[in-house]
């Protein structure tokens, strides 16, 4: 998308506005389908720095998703925190990822999360 989604770009300022990680999407960006829900940034860097920081291997990387966040303008980028990358009938990681997805990539997208039952 050269011009971002007004629309999106207003979901995602009432996210940040609302500090709520109740809000349901699903996402196509360059082809891959990502559904979860999202987080405000500060809330998510934060989620993101606590498990780099459980790391023996990336504790290093942490102290980046500690930087403030700045607020000039409106937002760019989603925030998804418990969301999975669907790829045929499973969704992976299964257990949810934290992705960043900048939303004038965004091609096409729907409110609520999809899931998939064996039955």
């Amino acid at each position: 998308m050269s011009k971002p989604d007004e629309l999106l770009v207003d979901v995602a300022a009432l996210v940040e506005s609302g500090q709520s990680n109740q809000m349901s999407l699903t996402v196509v960006t360059g082809g891959a389908v990502i559904t979860g829900r999202l987080a405000p940034e500060a809330v998510w860097r934060q989620r993101v720095s606590e498990v780099l920081t459980d790391s023996d291997r990336l504790a290093e990387f942490s102290a980046v998703f500690d930087a403030p966040v700045a607020k000039d303008g409106p937002p760019t980028h989603l925030h998804f925190h418990v969301a999975r990358i669907l790829q045929g009938a499973v969704g992976i990681p299964e257990t949810g990822g934290m992705y960043r997805v900048a939303i004038e990539d965004i091609s096409t997208w729907t409110v609520g999360d999809f899931s998939y039952s064996d039955h």
